[in-house]
């Protein structure tokens, strides 16, 4: 099987890892909010005729491996799922409108976007299994130092 698709004139592989975050960084996309902006991406990305290879929605980040056709650019399908999902979520969440420092806008303005070519693979890998060594990380840090105390230096 190719790993080029194909419409009407032309065959392409046109693959994207794109990194997102609520803005404030908020730690709010968990639970409940965090399977609704889940469906949301999957739903749209569908709608616009993209393909996600590999979607990881963490409490402040999101990590999406996508296929996206030569026809529509990475800021149109990108202004989509930050303004469709945030008025959903806005809607089927409304204590979050609520909150002051919200305002009318779920979502940071920027996200992170980078071609991927031959080492697709690797980074498929890297989102599917980015959040379980973020917190194998964040365990290291947590752990106290054994050795000589720095107190009477």
């Amino acid at each position: 099987m190719s790993r080029f698709a194909r419409a009407s004139h032309v065959i392409w592989h046109c693959q994207y890892h794109v990194v997102w975050v609520p803005k404030y960084r908020y730690r709010v996309l968990q639970g409940p909010v965090g399977k609704e902006i889940y469906n949301c991406i999957m739903v749209f990305c569908q709608q616009l005729g993209c393909e996600v290879v590999e979607l990881n929605v963490q409490s402040d980040h999101i990590h999406m491996l996508v296929k996206v056709p030569p026809k529509l650019s990475i800021s149109k399908l990108m202004g989509v799922l930050k303004g469709r999902s945030a008025i959903r979520i806005f809607s089927a969440f409304p204590f979050l409108r609520k909150k002051p420092y919200w305002g009318n806008h779920f979502w940071a303005s920027g996200y992170c976007v980078d071609t991927v070519g031959l080492n697709g693979e690797m980074i498929q890998k890297y989102v599917k299994f980015q959040e379980k060594e973020e917190l194998h990380q964040e365990q290291l840090q947590l752990e106290p130092r054994s050795g000589p105390s720095r107190k009477g230096r």
